[in-house]
């Protein structure tokens, strides 16, 4: 059993620290690992993503995360990824990670992703190059998740997580105005985790949205921004199988 602790949307800044150390140091009692759904600061600034490297340097489980749209608000996307590093936090943009999680080696690939919508509703590569673009972000991370998660596969862990902050799904986004679909996700990257596999997705970014989800794959999706799950993280369980897959038993 692997017990994967996740949240996103944290949004800290300097009056708010010290505010989930309490929480996060419970997490030996009941995780084997901390993800970090992104979001981790309000407007992306070095000052900022010091508070949060405070919270959980030293932990005593190993922590991932990917950043979000707020980290790179003030243009510093490499100086707080730094910071987050210098902490002891393993940051992923289009990687994969082998985590050892008490003993059992635990695949994580992670990409901040992008936008797009979703299918029959979804932006395509026409028209003016920033259209284009646009689109081309999404298809870079989707492709960058699925070569990661493909390699994690080849390197003997019991499970493998895909760790996002955009949605891979619109049912996460239940609760969302309509309108604005396509810049919570993409339909592009569930189909990297359904091309390559994995046991669990987890993304923040839609405040409004759901926690429960699925791809058309079957992968199980889950919406960890704090203002869904309204607690300092929730806690996952994957049951492994004797064939190395595993399943999520509490989502």
């Amino acid at each position: 059993m692997i017990r994967v602790a996740a949240v996103g949307d944290i949004h800290m800044g300097p009056e708010s620290q010290g505010l989930l150390r309490p929480a996060f140091e419970t997490l030996p009692d009941c995780a084997d690992l901390l993800l970090l759904a992104g979001d981790l600061t309000r407007h992306g600034t070095p000052e900022e993503m010091d508070v949060v490297a405070r919270e959980v340097r030293d932990l005593p489980v190993p922590v991932v995360a990917v950043l979000g749209n707020h980290d790179h608000h003030d243009g510093q996307p490499e100086k707080v990824t730094g910071i987050l590093r210098e902490a002891g936090v393993t940051v992923l943009e289009g990687e994969g990670a082998v985590i050892d999680c008490a003993g059992t080696r635990v695949g994580v690939a992670g990409t901040k992703g992008f936008g797009g919508g979703f299918v029959g509703r979804s932006a395509g590569e026409f028209g003016e190059p920033v259209m284009k673009e646009f689109v081309r972000t999404t298809r870079r991370s989707a492709d960058a998740l699925c070569a990661a998660l493909k390699d994690l596969a080849g390197r003997d862990c019991a499970a493998r997580i895909a760790l996002t902050h955009f949605s891979p799904v619109a049912d996460t986004l239940a609760g969302e105005p309509l309108e604005i679909y396509p810049f919570l996700g993409s339909y592009l990257l569930a189909e990297a985790i359904d091309t390559a596999g994995a046991d669990l997705a987890v993304h923040g970014h839609a405040h409004a949205g759901s926690e429960h989800g699925m791809t058309a794959g079957g992968v199980r999706v889950r919406n960890v921004a704090q203002p869904v799950i309204r607690r300092a993280f929730n806690v996952y369980q994957l049951a492994l199988r004797r064939s190395g897959s595993s399943s999520v038993v509490r989502a």
